[in-house]
Order: C-alpha cells, then sequence, then structure tokens
C-alpha cells in the first residue's frame, strides 16, 4: 500500500516508468535498461506502461530534466492513470519531492524498487537486518516526502506529511537510533558468520562462490550438483542469503560451494555495502563460478555488470571459471555464430543446461581436479598395531599402492587432506 493522504490508501498497480538517454550511450543500451527497471517492477505485482525516454544531456536540480518536459510527463502519468512515476535514475530527496508535488503520485527510482524486492525475500535474520538497515539510511533525508515508501507487504517507511518541524526531528532521532541498533546487531550476526567460515577453514575443504547475474540459473547450478533441495524460482533476486552444500565427489574428496545474491546493473551502491557480508563469500572463497545466461539478449551486459561488481568487492584477481547456462534456449540459427564468438573470448568455458543435465559432468571433473589439487600425496609404513589407520586412508583419500613387507609393515602411497595429515605425520617415510 502506498499512503496518498493521511486518511486514505490507493494501491499501486500501475506505474510510468521514465529512462534517460545520454549522449555516450547507445539507444539500445537506454533501451535495456528500461527493460529491466519493468521485470523488477513486475517482481511487485506492478504493471508497467510503455516506458518515457527522456534525451539529457546535464541533469538539472529541481526534476533532473526541464520543467517543461517534466510537465508534459506529469501530464501523461494521469492521462495514463498511472499511480506511481519509477525513475532508472536515483533521484535526490528534493527532487523526488519536487515531482510528488508536480504530478500529484508517488515518484520512486530504481534503488526504492530493489530495496522493496530484497525487503519482500529476505528470510534470515541477518537478511531482514542487512535490508532494514539499508532501507532506514535511505528513508532518513526522505521524511518530508507527501508519499510513503512503495512496500506494501513489509510495512513501509517513515515518511510522513503535515506533522510539523519537530515532529520530523523526532523522527530524525529515533531513525539515527534504529541505524545504531541495526549496525550493532549486524556486528553480532557477522561475527557468528566469520565463525562458520573460519570452521570451514579449517576443514581444509576447497571452497567456492557461484556468482552473477541475478536470475542466470546460479541456484539452479548449485541444486544440479549438491542434489540438495535449493529454492529454484525464475525471478529476480529468488536468492538473497549465501546457501552453502558440500559437494561430493570421486575418491572420497568434496568441495564446498556457495551460492550468492544476484548482481544487477546499476546496483545501488547502499546495497553493494548492506550485502558485504553476503558478497564477501566470493572475496573469501578459493575460487569462483561465474555464471552467465548464454541466451540472454543482454550477455555482455550481463558480463561487464558481473566484473564491476567483483572489482569492487576486490574478488576480480580470484580463479574464475566461466559457465555459460540455459544452452537448451538458445536459437539454434545464431548458435553456431554465437559459440564460435564464445569460444574465442572465453576459450576454458563450461555449456550447460541446469535443466536438461547437459554440460554438467565437464564441470564435476574441473571441481575434483580442484579438489585433488588440494590433497596432499603420502607414503606410509604402518606397523600391524596401526593398520586401522589403512582403513582411514581408505575412507578419507585414494590410496595407489599397498604393501606388506616381510615384519608386517603396511607401506601405503595415497592421497589426503592437508588437515588429515597430523594423524599419518608419525608415519611417514
Amino acid at each position: 500500500m502506498i499512503n496518498v493522504a493521511e486518511d486514505s490508501r490507493k494501491k499501486v498497480d500501475r506505474a510510468l516508468l521514465v529512462g534517460f538517454h545520454f549522449p555516450d550511450q547507445s539507444k539500445s543500451e537506454t533501451t535495456e535498461h528500461l527493460e529491466e527497471l519493468a521485470e523488477l517492477v513486475r517482481n511487485l505485482d506492478i504493471v508497467p506502461l510503455a516506458p518515457v525516454i527522456v534525451n539529457l544531456h546535464t541533469p538539472s536540480s529541481q526534476y533532473y530534466i526541464g520543467s517543461g518536459k517534466a510537465k508534459e510527463i506529469a501530464q501523461l502519468s494521469q492521462e495514463n492513470e498511472a499511480q506511481c512515476l519509477i525513475f532508472d535514475t536515483p533521484l535526490s530527496p528534493s527532487q523526488q519531492r519536487n515531482w510528488e508535488k508536480l504530478a500529484n503520485c508517488c515518484v520512486i527510482d530504481r534503488e526504492e524498487v530493489i530495496l522493496d524486492i530484497f525487503a519482500e525475500r529476505a528470510s534470515t535474520r541477518e537478511a531482514a537486518l542487512q535490508i532494514e538497515l539499508a532501507r532506514t539510511k535511505y528513508s532518513l533525508p526522505r521524511l518530508t516526502r507527501a508519499w510513503t515508501h512503495l512496500s506494501r507487504q513489509h510495512g513501509g517507511g517513515a515518511t510522513t506529511r503535515g506533522e510539523g518541524e519537530a515532529q520530523i526531528e523526532t523522527d530524525r532521532r529515533l531513525l539515527r537510533k534504529r541505524i545504531r541498533q541495526l549496525e550493532e546487531e549486524l556486528q553480532i550476526v557477522r561475527k557468528q558468520r566469520d565463525t562458520q567460515r573460519k570452521e570451514r577453514q579449517r576443514n581444509g575443504i576447497p571452497h567456492g562462490a557461484i556468482v552473477g547475474y541475478t536470475n542466470v540459473g546460479k541456484s539452479s547450478l548449485l541444486h544440479a550438483l549438491s542434489g540438495a533441495n535449493i529454492l529454484v524460482k525464475d525471478q529476480l533476486f529468488a536468492t538473497l542469503d549465501p546457501t552453502t552444500r558440500r559437494i561430493p565427489l570421486k575418491n572420497h574428496r568434496e568441495i564446498l560451494l556457495t551460492d550468492t545474491v544476484g548482481f544487477v546493473r546499476k546496483l545501488p551502491h547502499s546495497l553493494v555495502e548492506a550485502f558485504k557480508s553476503t558478497l564477501e563469500e566470493a572475496v573469501l572463497a578459493d575460487f569462483l563460478l561465474l555464471v552467465l545466461d548464454i541466451s540472454s539478449s543482454q550477455l555482455d551486459a550481463q558480463w561487464e555488470t558481473t566484473l564491476d561488481v567483483l572489482k569492487e568487492l576486490g574478488a576480480d584477481e580470484k580463479k574464475i571459471f566461466v559457465i555459460f547456462n540455459k544452452i537448451d534456449l538458445i536459437d539454434r540459427d545464431a548458435e553456431a555464430v554465437l559459440l564460435a564468438r564464445l569460444h574465442g573470448l572465453f576459450p576454458e568455458a563450461f555449456y550447460l543446461s541446469t535443466r536438461t543435465g547437459e554440460g554438467v559432468e565437464p564441470l564435476m571433473r574441473q571441481l575434483e581436479n580442484i579438489a585433488a589439487e588440494e590433497f596432499q600425496l603420502l607414503r606410509v609404513k604402518l606397523p600391524q598395531k596401526r593398520h586401522d589407520l589403512a582403513a582411514f586412508a581408505h575412507a578419507n583419500g585414494q590410496v595407489f599402492e599397498e604393501n606388506y613387507n616381510n615384519a608386517g609393515d603396511l607401506e601405503l602411497v595415497f592421497t589426503v587432506s592437508p588437515t588429515l595429515r597430523h594423524k599419518f605425520q608419525e608415519y611417514i617415510i
């Protein structure tokens, strides 16, 4: 629900989208950004009307665009019975207020749309805290707006109208206090997550993170590799919380894979910061599986966006394995040309479909190679009283040689995880 006045409520069903075309970008890029915004808006059960594209050289302080064009858009929104104007660019608090007065409807930007989607999808304590913190910081400078926050399911923001300066200052103090509380609570949750990470590191098991654009099939990939029951939906930001699963491999080996939150173009910096602890899985991982949707018309943009976010996190220098998912959906007429181009750009990439299982096996073999690199080759001589360690070696590694000498000692050559080396230390030869 959106408050249109203190004594009435109106549900937002239809929204007019407004995009901007600058001289340094192509028309197709502007269109793609608006198409993505439309998809984001649909995730809030709002129908996006045909968008308006404004050619712009320099933003203005009052409406971001000239007053004449602003009046045209306000009139167009009324003619199309739009209950909301949604801008594909960040608006300052004063610009939002100016638009709300001019258009007499709620006015939001891409950042607020993404915040609302995240709020609806948060399922764990950490995600809920991160979202509330980002939304509270977003609301703080916007307390004098005439329209409340877009979210219908999660209460809405602390925006008010006509309560006087004293009330606004009281609300600001309360919001600042809540921000401090949220930051303190998040510190506790992050310490718990750090403890979990350290435990994984002590286990000595290789750890990878699945990263990529939202809705490219990251959760589907984790499900295909692990067989675990994981939420898989054809929906933007279906996964907000990191999910880690053990992937069993041949020869008693295993790795850990973590599914991370999906990236999106123009991801608000506040959300990158809010989800830093979630995205840190990519920073701390031993390697990354970067998933791309090969059937998408925005494939190049997805690659650039993902790399930009990884660079911001400082994770772009890690070993990255590129995975093109959804090969079962590509246009067969253009397949040969597309694959030739991608093979040239990414000669070591993997091409698969998590839906059909095609191409998953080569990726599994790569994961087995990664795990094998982490295992150590040992040669030991076990006395008769410690033949129990032979069974342990068979259960936890791969045995290559096994011979008894005349004294009854057992000589073994096998691979084992570094964390288990200490069990054989006194018998290494």
